[in-house]
């Protein structure tokens, strides 16, 4: 059995819901591509940042599925936004945390405002790492 300790060290501050440092006894990685708001034909998804968001749960659901893997194995995640207005970063970060890969951003995690991703049109990326037996 996999052990994944998420712990805050002292000294620093305690973050909003994510770890700083996340210690796994894993003996196998998953990593997975950034997950974009594409459809399965390659479309992304138009209605915005938010709708973006669910379509790269969705993504993101299914590929830890494919690999074997649930969102509680999740060690490591990076969330591009484009974006330089905080409250749509804490908009993306709410509804990532309330979705069905929710637990997967308790681990070490990062959130990016950035000036594009490799879509036309794409507002959302998420780079997600777990650790299996």
């Amino acid at each position: 059995m996999v052990t994944i300790e998420r712990q805050n060290p002292p000294g620093l501050h305690t973050p909003p819901g994510y770890h700083h440092v996340t210690v796994t006894s894993a003996r196998r990685t998953v990593y997975l591509a950034g997950q974009c708001p594409l459809t399965e034909d390659g479309t992304v998804v138009a209605g915005g940042v938010l709708a973006q968001t669910d379509q790269v749960v969705a993504n993101t659901a299914a590929a830890l599925a494919f690999a074997g893997a649930s969102p509680f194995d999740v060690v490591r995640t990076v969330i591009y936004v484009v974006t330089t207005d905080r409250s749509t970063l804490s908009s993306v970060w709410d509804r990532l945390a309330a979705s069905e890969i929710g637990p997967a951003f308790a681990s070490a995690s990062t959130l990016l405002g950035v000036a594009q991703l490799g879509f036309p049109d794409q507002l959302v990326e998420l780079e997600v790492t777990a650790a299996l037996e």
